[in-house]
C-alpha cells in the first residue's frame, strides 16, 4: 500500500500510511505528521502541566523520538495512539526532572491559564464558562484529567484511550464516568452554585 501511495501528495495520505513511509525511510513525511498533530499535542501536554514554554518543547521531543524509534512502528494499529504512548513517556521525564530542579512552591499553577481568560475585559459568557472549565480541570489530580483531556478534549475513541493507558476498555469507561463526576463538581464548586450537570449557556443574572 505504502509503494501505491509515493506518488499521492502528504495531504491525501492517512496518517497510518505517512508513517510507514517515514519507518522506511520517506523522512520529509514526517513534517505532514508534525502539521497535522503538533498542536493538538500541545493541547495535551499545557491542559497537564500548565507550562506552556514546556509543552512545546515536549512537542519537539515527542517527534524527535518518532523520528528515532521510527522502525519500532507496527504496520497494524493507529499512528495517534503510538504517538500519544509516546507523549506520555515524555511527559513523565518532563515531570521527573521539574521535580527535581524546581522547588514545589515555583511550578507554575495550573489555573492561571484560565485565570488570564476568565478575566479577560469583556470577555464572551462562552468564553467565560470555557475557562472556567479549565479552571476547573486544573483542580483535579492528573490521572483524572489525563483521562479528560484524552477521551473529551483531544476526541480519541475509548479504544484508543485503552491502548493509551494501558488498561481495559470497561476501565476507561469507569474512569471516564468518574472524572466527568469529579469535573462537574469542581466546576460548581468554583461557581459556588448546585452541580446539576456540565456548563450550558446560561447563566444567572447578576443584580445590578
Amino acid at each position: 500500500m505504502v509503494e501505491a501511495l509515493t506518488s499521492a501528495p502528504p495531504e491525501a495520505i492517512d496518517d497510518h500510511t505517512l508513517m510507514l513511509r517515514v519507518r522506511e525511510g520517506d523522512i520529509p513525511m514526517l513534517g505532514e505528521l508534525f502539521q497535522r498533530h503538533a498542536r493538538p499535542l500541545y493541547g495535551f501536554f499545557v491542559r497537564l502541566t500548565g507550562d506552556r514554554a514546556g509543552s512545546d518543547d515536549m512537542v519537539q521531543q515527542v517527534f524527535h523520538r518518532i523520528l528515532r524509534y521510527r522502525h519500532t512502528y507496527r504496520d497494524v494499529g493507529s499512528f495517534t495512539g503510538w504517538m500519544y504512548i509516546i507523549a506520555r513517556r515524555v511527559l513523565a521525564d518532563f515531570q521527573r526532572h521539574r521535580a527535581q530542579h524546581q522547588p514545589p512552591a515555583e511550578e507554575p499553577a495550573l489555573e492561571q491559564l484560565a485565570d488570564e481568560r476568565t478575566h479577560a475585559a469583556d470577555a464572551a459568557e462562552a468564553g467565560d464558562q470555557t475557562a472556567l472549565l479549565h479552571r476547573a480541570l486544573a483542580t483535579l489530580p492528573e490521572d483524572v484529567r489525563e483521562v479528560i483531556v484524552l477521551a473529551r478534549f483531544q476526541e480519541l475513541p475509548y479504544e484508543e484511550v485503552a491502548r493509551i493507558l494501558d488498561i481495559s476498555l470497561s476501565a476507561v469507561k469507569t474512569r471516564i464516568h468518574r472524572a466527568m463526576k469529579d469535573l462537574r463538581a469542581a466546576y460548581f464548586r468554583i461557581q459556588e452554585i448546585p452541580p446539576m450537570g456540565l456548563p450550558t449557556a446560561t447563566r444567572e443574572k447578576e443584580s445590578a
